[in-house]
């Protein structure tokens, strides 16, 4: 039951950073009474967004790299 409640909480604070991001930093604003939190949560964003480009990245090479061996094989067969 304490883990249920826990994960609760952590859910509804992700909640709560998704609605500070877009309320306010999302649209060039401050955070009124709290700008340490619309920066962090910048911060979180700004994170997320490269490690998505860097894992994209990864994930091309690994296509070409496949793409590449399955040609090399096809001409070894001929």
């Amino acid at each position: 039951m304490i883990v249920l409640v826990l994960l609760m909480l952590v859910i509804l604070l992700v909640a709560g950073a998704v609605v500070v991001y877009v309320a306010f930093p999302h649209r060039g604003e401050d955070v009124p009474g709290a700008p340490w939190l619309g920066e962090a949560v910048k911060r979180g964003v700004d994170g997320v967004g490269e490690a998505i480009e860097r894992s994209g990245e990864l994930l091309d090479e690994r296509i070409a790299d496949r793409s590449g061996d399955a040609a090399e094989r096809a001409d070894s067969r001929r």
